[in-house]
């Protein structure tokens, strides 16, 4: 008897260690709802639209297997080939900073997992995302098909080039650091259209808003970031 107690007691610790590495969706809700309160209303994001993306979008399902349990976590998270999802808060304040209106056509560079992608799919007509790490576009393309996303539309390229044919853009947002501004971007961007980019080396970025009015770019800084650097294709 005292076997099988101990036999008894080991399984319930092992399948409670089970549902700590694998919460249910309903506990992953409750910590979508934590997330935007504590992380997003308390550090002043305000758009109701923006907050109700956040709470909607499953983070979890744009990380890793075995990220999952910290999807919600304050902070990046790495995904594939040495890239990262970038913080919550940081997701929620640069798409706040585009003033996303459901009409626009937003481009995005650097889809990762898509995580951004969806936050924006939710908000705007069309989201076009630009991937230069071919797996990870057909991961982020295959997890938009299974949530049901139609409204994203992906392809494997240079982002600094941007996505000429399908411009121009209401809005641009980078999700990665290029050393300067590319010019093509500015110029797929539409007048009275608004960029948000992070810029410098790996250890000294400054997120920009950009505005263009009348040809002319009004930039402003907003946060000191940390991104990945910008990839380019090799000629």
């Amino acid at each position: 008897m005292q076997i099988v107690g101990q036999y008894l007691l080991f399984a319930a610790i092992a399948t409670t260690g089970c549902r700590q590495q694998t919460p249910a969706a309903a506990d992953f809700a409750a910590q979508r709802q934590r997330m935007v309160e504590q992380q997003l209303k308390a550090r002043g994001i305000k758009d109701q639209r923006v907050l109700a993306a956040m709470a909607k979008v499953p983070r979890e399902e744009f990380v890793p297997t075995d990220e999952r349990i910290d999807a919600y976590e304050d902070g990046p998270l790495p995904i594939d080939y040495g890239q990262t999802i970038s913080q919550p808060y940081i997701v929620a304040f640069m798409t706040e900073q585009l003033r996303p209106k459901p009409t626009d056509r937003v481009l995005e560079i650097g889809s990762g997992s898509g995580y951004q992608a969806a936050i924006l799919a939710e908000l705007v007509t069309d989201v076009y995302t630009i991937e230069i790490i071919e797996p990870l576009a057909k991961s982020a393309e295959a997890t938009m098909q299974r949530l049901g996303y139609k409204n994203v539309h992906i392809k494997v390229g240079d982002g600094y080039q941007g996505w000429p044919e399908e411009a121009p853009f209401d809005a641009v947002i980078v999700t990665c650091a290029p050393e300067n501004v590319p010019q093509p971007l500015i110029d797929q961007l539409q007048n009275g259209g608004r960029m948000v980019i992070p810029v410098g080396e790996r250890f000294a970025q400054q997120l920009y808003l950009l505005e263009k009015k009348n040809g002319r770019l009004k930039e402003s800084a907003t946060l000191p970031v940390r991104f990945v650097p910008m990839q380019r294709e090799k000629k």
